[in-house]
């Protein structure tokens, strides 16, 4: 089964993906992890364009199309075939919540047609606020010149620039049909609920096997 983790930056999805990953291990099951922008074809391209700010939204959509591609054809779909459980750092939902916000054609949504839906994809809903704020408390952190939107030049402030491009992403979350966590809960709470929709979905998902 597929379990992915959505929401903006600073949401907690890794956070909440490692402790799930690490729960189902020691559960015996066998999982298989994998996060944005990690296909070993595409991540050096990706860097490079990014370091020199060369990404226009539509180049930023087909570089993040083609990394989900890769990692779904050549390590996903592999892994799901002998039997591993499947935990995602974000799913195809974070290029079009993305995509959208940038003003890209929805048509582009057609490169992820053939990709199979999570069997529970869970979104952090946390307000840009607490997003940020988590971001700046990190000492190792800072806010990037993508993330924060600001190739679109919503503001010369580029916290203020997160603010108007994080908002602009979290209301496209709304297109999709995910499961809602509040992520302004405690880490712990947060990884309750997730723990409890992971064991109703894989009783559900050994039923009809």
């Amino acid at each position: 089964m597929i379990i992915a983790m959505e929401g903006i930056d600073g949401s907690g999805k890794t956070t909440q993906a490692k402790l799930l990953t690490d729960w189902l291990r020691a559960g015996g099951h066998r999982v298989f992890t994998t996060r944005w922008n990690s296909s070993p074809i595409v991540t050096l391209a990706t860097h490079k364009a990014k370091k020199t700010r060369s990404l226009t939204p539509r180049l930023h959509s087909l570089l993040a199309a083609a990394d989900f591609t890769d990692r779904l054809e050549n390590e996903i779909l592999p892994a799901l075939a002998q039997g591993d459980i499947i935990v995602a750092d974000r799913w195809y939902y974070t290029a079009c919540a993305r995509d959208g916000a940038r003003g890209v054609s929805w048509k582009l949504a057609e490169l992820y047609e053939t990709a199979p839906e999570p069997d529970i994809c869970f979104h952090l809903q946390t307000s840009v606020e607490t997003a940020l704020s988590r971001i700046l408390a990190e000492p190792e952190r800072r806010l990037k010149h993508y993330e924060s939107g600001m190739d679109l030049g919503l503001s010369t402030d580029i916290q203020e620039s997160f603010r108007l491009f994080q908002a602009k992403v979290l209301d496209r979350y709304d297109d999709f049909s995910l499961r809602w966590i509040d992520g302004e809960l405690p880490i712990e709470a947060q990884q309750d609920q997730i723990r409890a929709a992971v064991e109703v979905a894989m009783k559900a998902n050994a039923a009809v096997v």
